[in-house]
C-alpha cells in the first residue's frame, strides 16, 4: 500500500471523491448507517491516503489538539472490505499515527474506536478510556495513545 498525506487544499476533485466514496461504501453501505458522514471538519485535516494501484483502499483523517478533541485525534479510520488483510489496517494506521505526531507535534493521541476494533488499536499502543457508548447507533469506546 502506497501512502499519502495531504492537506484538504492539496485534496485533488478526484481524490476528494474517492475518499467520501470508500467513507460511503464502509460507513454507510456496509455497516447500514445512515449518518452525516460530511460533518465540516474534512477543511481542518491531514487526510491520509493508502493506494493499491490506482485504488483507494485505506483512509484516516488527522486532527491538531482542539479541532476535534482536547488531543490531536485520528478517525474516520476505514479499509476497503477486500483489504482487510495483510495488515493494510496496521500500515494506515502506523502512517496516521506518524503524521500526527510530526505535524502537529504531539505526543498524545484520542480516537473513538468501534468497540469491536478494541485489540486493534491496543496493539497500536491505545489504551481504553472511559465507558463504550454509542455513536450513530454503533458502540464506541474513547482511547487514548499517550
Amino acid at each position: 500500500m502506497k501512502i499519502e498525506v495531504l492537506s484538504f487544499n492539496e485534496l485533488t476533485l478526484n481524490k476528494l471523491y474517492e475518499i467520501l466514496r470508500l467513507r460511503s461504501e464502509v460507513f454507510v453501505v456496509e455497516q447500514t448507517c445512515a449518518y452525516q458522514d460530511v460533518d465540516g471538519k474534512d477543511q481542518k485535516a491531514l487526510h491520509v491516503l493508502g493506494w493499491h494501484g490506482p485504488t483507494l483502499v485505506g483512509y484516516a483523517r488527522c486532527f491538531a489538539p482542539g479541532d476535534y478533541f482536547d488531543e490531536a485525534a485520528i478517525g474516520r479510520v476505514v479499509i476497503k472490505e477486500n483489504f482487510r488483510k495483510n495488515n493494510h489496517g496496521y500500515h494506515l494506521m502506523q502512517a496516521a499515527i506518524d503524521a500526527t505526531t510530526t505535524h502537529f507535534k504531539v505526543d498524545s493521541i484520542r480516537i473513538s474506536a468501534q468497540t469491536y476494533l478494541i485489540d486493534f488499536y491496543q496493539n497500536l499502543g491505545f489504551h481504553v478510556i472511559g465507558e463504550s457508548y454509542l455513536e450513530d447507533d454503533i458502540p464506541h469506546i474513547g482511547m487514548i495513545r499517550p
